[in-house]
């Protein structure tokens, strides 16, 4: 199974090929993606990701994390999540969210399996 491209990003808004929705925020996987609802662990830009926020997209089998911080890069990505994902065996990669997409797109086309979580306003 592929980890599907994200086929635009824009403030406020991103599609995942072969996905009829448009998200907000967003986790993909091998596979699949959903709408990443922050209200469901109660994430806020501060203290920022939560393990909590990974645990599904983990589970997938991804060997490779992606998280897209925001535009002006304001979610923040606490040490301890960084650990977390560490101690699952994935390698995590924090970047400003177009960058973030860039790379897990680059990274998906090589067959690679990566999975990602994105914020795409602040």
């Amino acid at each position: 199974m592929t980890s599907p491209e994200i086929a635009s990003l824009s403030w406020g808004h991103m599609k995942v090929r072969g996905c009829s929705a448009s998200y907000k925020d967003c986790k993909v996987w091998p596979g699949g993606s959903r709408a990443w609802d922050w209200r469901e662990t109660g994430t806020e830009h501060h203290p920022g990701v939560q393990p909590a926020d990974l645990e599904e997209v983990l589970k997938k089998g991804v060997e490779t994390l992606v998280i897209g911080r925001g535009m002006s890069e304001a979610l923040q990505v606490p040490s301890a999540t960084l650990d977390y994902i560490k101690k699952q065996g994935v390698e995590a990669k924090v970047l400003q969210t177009e960058k973030a997409v860039r790379e897990y797109n680059t990274l998906a086309a090589q067959g690679n399996k990566v999975g990602g979580v994105f914020h795409s306003t602040c």
